[in-house]
């Protein structure tokens, strides 16, 4: 890679609003970018290859000399950092990416323990994964609405919901869609573990059941981090719907998910 790599990032990234958006939306380090701005360091290959795809170039394109690369710019000047502008969603949720925290700790493998809003009066199990991708956390999370009778669940009850997770103040605010049949939406607002090891999670997730009057509803809900790492097949076994007393629900579970306090007129969490 050329010299010239410092001065073409720079013309590239005064199409944004700051060096710290860049770094935050291609998922790269501040410092060690800061170091290809100054000249002092290369990328490696792999790099490269991000920052080219993140500002639709080419990696060699990012070594040609500056008053060329710019030319090259010009004639694409339309695309580079257009999206927002085209995209009124994309403008709309920007200021959550700019003021959310860093969630980090937070990525990893969940069970999701609910009261399930499509069958009253059994606990959901799901899986949640939590990931990093590109400066942004996303998550995945998987339902089986079956009853746990020993047997093989039905495909045809399996959820897939896609989100996103942001964490303002003190709370994490989860959006996401059912992406298998994309009819519904959920949102989930967590509170935040302030121990050095984070065990279990409280919250409220609002959606509608999956019944022919898709009724709106609200539940408790209670996250049990699993770790960075699991068993995907045995764990997945696992997600389905329980009866309340089922000794696979331990006591703690079913008190949390239990207690529904309302003060005027509110449902809250403590």
């Amino acid at each position: 890679m050329s010299s010239y790599l410092g001065e073409n990032l720079r013309l590239l990234c005064s199409h944004y609003r700051s060096i710290a958006e860049v770094c935050r939306k291609i998922g790269i380090n501040r410092g060690q970018f800061n170091k290809y701005l100054a000249g002092e360091s290369q990328p490696t290959a792999y790099n490269l290859k991000r920052i080219g795809d993140f500002f639709g170039v080419e990696g060699y394109e990012l070594g040609l000399p500056g008053d060329q690369f710019a030319r090259l710019i010009g004639a694409r000047g339309t695309q580079i950092g257009a999206p927002a502008e085209r995209d009124p969603l994309h403008a709309l949720l920007q200021p959550l990416r700019e003021n959310s925290g860093d969630l980090s700790r937070y990525c990893g493998y969940y069970f999701e323990y609910a009261n399930c809003m499509s069958v009253p009066g059994t606990i959901l199990l799901s899986l949640v994964h939590v990931r990093e991708e590109g400066g942004n956390f996303l998550f995945e999370r998987q339902e089986r609405q079956v009853l746990s009778t020993g047997g093989l669940a039905d495909d045809s009850a399996r959820c897939r919901y896609l989100g996103a997770v942001f964490q303002l103040q003190d709370r994490l605010f989860l959006i996401d869609y059912e992406s298998l049949t994309v009819n519904e939406m959920s949102q989930t607002i967590l509170i935040p573990s302030f121990k050095s090891r984070i065990t279990r999670l409280n919250g409220l997730k609002t959606g509608v059941s999956s019944g022919d009057r898709r009724t709106p509803a609200c539940t408790r809900v209670v996250w049990e981090f699993l770790g960075t790492e699991i068993n995907r097949i045995s764990t997945y076994r696992q997600v389905m719907l329980y009866q309340p007393d089922d000794p696979r629900i331990d006591e703690d579970i079913r008190q949390r998910l239990a207690h529904a306090p309302v003060r005027d007129g509110l449902f809250e969490v403590e």
